[in-house]
């Protein structure tokens, strides 16, 4: 016969232990305020702070009202990659119109100790975290041969959409550099809610310069990643977002104009 008592323990027992687990590895969430459709579209200002952002995460990317430079953070630092190429530490009270942030607990490490380019790094993951449906989030601490960046200016209303801005985006070469590379890996039924594809920032060592990621190569680094299944994300509510058009018909073309 079965005691109750025992069995109500031992209930309690399982109970504590599942939430002390959940607890020391809680779950991993993307947070992201707005949608990348809109950003495309010109909805250029946000109420979200830095310091809202660090609420939802450590590690991340996106921009800053009026679409003034680009933003990347990891270690609970976040920094402004300007339209010139340099760099600076974000105040608590800068806003964002687009960012995408998480706490980062990675799965996976790799040391390349010889040289790889980009799409050997992106392949790497690939076979890491196979299924295309998930998100990957990723950073490289390392020395990189080239890194070639663009960073957004500051733009002024009336708002021009963002294919029109990036045809005039300044770009930047990075050679022998020590850096911090960090990025998400989005599936492809997110293009327009997110970037589908491999988005990513970089800043370098002495964090006085970066931008958004053409194209790079590793020369020996540290890669960190891991899966990420689950999604969470702050819709605006101001006239801009609510009367902009979200749909267009060349929203795929127009996203890989701008991220490629």
């Amino acid at each position: 016969m079965k005691n109750s008592a025992t069995d109500c323990l031992c209930e309690q027992e399982l109970a504590s232990t599942v939430s002390a687990l959940q607890q020391h590895k809680p779950e991993s969430v993307i947070y992201q305020t707005s949608l990348m459709s809109a950003l495309l579209s010109g909805v250029y200002e946000g109420n979200i702070t830095v310091a809202d952002l660090l609420k939802k995460g450590d590690f991340g990317l996106g921009t800053f009202n009026q679409l003034d430079g680009e933003l990347i953070a990891f270690d609970r630092e976040v920094y402004q990659l300007r339209a010139d190429g340099s760099a600076r530490e974000a105040s608590p009270q800068q806003k964002t119109p687009f960012a995408v942030m998480t706490f980062f607990r990675p799965q996976h490490r790799h040391h390349f100790d010889r040289p790889v380019g980009r799409q050997q790094i992106h392949d790497y993951i690939d076979s890491q975290v196979t299924s295309d449906n998930q998100f990957c989030a990723l950073r490289i601490d390392g020395r990189f041969s080239e890194a070639q960046t663009r960073t957004v200016p500051c733009q002024h209303r009336p708002y021009r959409s963002m294919p029109e801005v990036l045809g005039q985006q300044p770009t930047f070469h990075f050679s022998e550099r020590n850096g911090v590379l960090i990025g998400f890996r989005t599936p492809q039924y997110m293009q327009g809610i997110n970037v589908a594809g491999y988005h990513e920032h970089f800043i370098t060592d002495d964090r006085q310069g970066g931008g958004h990621l053409l194209d790079y190569r590793l020369e020996e680094g540290v890669l960190t990643f891991g899966a990420i299944s689950k999604l969470v994300i702050d819709l605006p509510k101001d006239n801009d977002f609510l009367q902009a058009n979200l749909n267009p018909d060349d929203l795929d073309s127009a996203i890989r104009s701008v991220e490629s």
